[in-house]
């Protein structure tokens, strides 16, 4: 109920075309290693891909906020890479017109 009320009143998260779920009984949750000793979920968001392969995750404390547009960039550069195989989207990439990277060896230390 969270997340439509957030989706129906936020601007930036009423943009969003996919989908946001719920965990009300806890199983995904539980799944995921995402609740504490007393069964209170952790605070996380996940990018899923179509191949229900989890991208990104974040875990935060309760007292922490999430940023949407941190959160929309990271679906973009899922959806960058898994067409572009090979590339990789750097922290401060945003869109499609930014440089991207060919991870390597060559690259540690240098970033």
């Amino acid at each position: 109920f969270v997340h439509k009320a957030w989706h129906d009143n936020s601007e930036a998260i009423g943009k969003i075309e996919y989908t946001m779920i719920g965990d009300s009984n806890k199983e995904l949750t539980r799944e995921l290693g995402l609740l504490d000793e007393s069964g209170k979920a952790h605070r996380a968001t996940l990018v899923i891909d179509p191949d229900n392969v989890i991208q990104t995750i974040e875990i935060n404390a309760d007292g922490i906020g999430r940023k949407a547009n941190v959160n929309i960039n990271k679906v973009k550069a899922a959806k960058y890479v898994a067409s572009h195989p090979g590339e990789a989207c750097p922290a401060k990439w945003e869109s499609e017109a930014d440089a991207t990277l060919t991870p390597g060896l060559d690259l540690v230390g240098k970033i």
